[in-house]
């Protein structure tokens, strides 16, 4: 059983990184995940839980977060009719495979490949954060057949290997095909239950040795961060959205696109050995 002087610092890093996670889905409408998977590891090998396993332990534990927040923020975006049911519904299989491959390619990789991976595409949201445009169009509606084959599977497996929803991939994806912002941000939040749910139960059956692992952890997921991470942004993601209310997000945005890519660039660093 971990010793008092190890949990107490461990709860409290989580505390903190959980309240920060929240005020930031809060106030900008970025996915959880995007800041929990960098939290998670310089907290965790700062801790001195670094080994081979630590980004998978990040990105499932990242992952199981999200199984809930994404859960009530499709259940409230329901209420008020902003969910695109049709396209959630058609676009879910192929996110559901692209998860699961996720998954398995994710227990394969190192943790510095994994690392890199996160860090090259957390540049790229970074940058789309900085200088995207909703008014940028790649059709009219969403893609169908062929397309949507490609295209679901993808965002799924690319959300897993960074431990994230759907709103970094299938918010963009979805404003490219003329589906309004706030439709597309509510009925993203049902893609990251449907990315989150399979790989969270591939997650927990991972094989890691004890020794190497944070304390309370089963599989690749860390339980004691989950519900201490759960517990603050509940707290925090409401003050979160009144700040937004009281000022426009998106000079802020831009600033935490640019946060975002420092992060990434130094993951990158040390993937490397640097």
């Amino acid at each position: 059983m971990p010793e008092f002087a190890t949990l107490l610092p461990f709860g409290l890093l989580i505390a903190v990184i959980g309240a920060f996670a929240g005020v930031l889905a809060g106030l900008l409408g970025v996915g959880g995940g995007i800041v929990l998977v960098p939290a998670f590891y310089y907290a965790f090998s700062g801790l001195g839980y670094g080994s081979p396993y630590l980004m998978q332990i990040c990105l499932a534990t990242s992952l199981a977060t999200i199984i809930v927040t994404s859960a009530r923020s499709v259940m409230s975006h329901h209420r008020k009719g902003a969910v695109e049911w049709p396209i959630l519904k058609s676009f879910a299989p192929g996110i559901v495979v692209g998860a699961i491959v996720g998954v398995l390619v994710a227990t394969a990789l190192r943790s510095s490949t994994l690392q890199a991976i996160f860090g090259g595409m957390a540049i790229l949201i970074g940058l789309y954060m900085i200088f995207g445009n909703s008014a940028w169009r790649l059709g009219d509606k969403m893609p169908k057949g062929i397309a949507r084959a490609i295209i679901s599977p993808m965002i799924g497996f690319l959300s897993v290997l960074m431990g994230i929803g759907g709103g970094s991939f299938g918010v963009p994806t979805m404003t490219l095909y003329g589906v309004p912002i706030h439709r597309a941000v509510a009925t993203a939040a049902g893609f990251g239950a449907i990315i989150a749910v399979p790989s969270v139960i591939g997650f927990l059956f991972v094989s890691i040795p004890p020794e190497v692992t944070p304390p309370f952890t089963i599989g690749a997921v860390n339980i004691a961060a989950f519900l201490v991470v759960i517990a603050m942004t509940l707290l925090t993601a409401p003050i979160g959205a009144r700040i937004a209310h009281a000022m426009d997000p998106k000079p802020l945005k831009r600033v935490f696109g640019g946060f975002l890519i420092l992060v990434a660039l130094n993951m990158l660093r040390k993937a490397m050995g640097a």
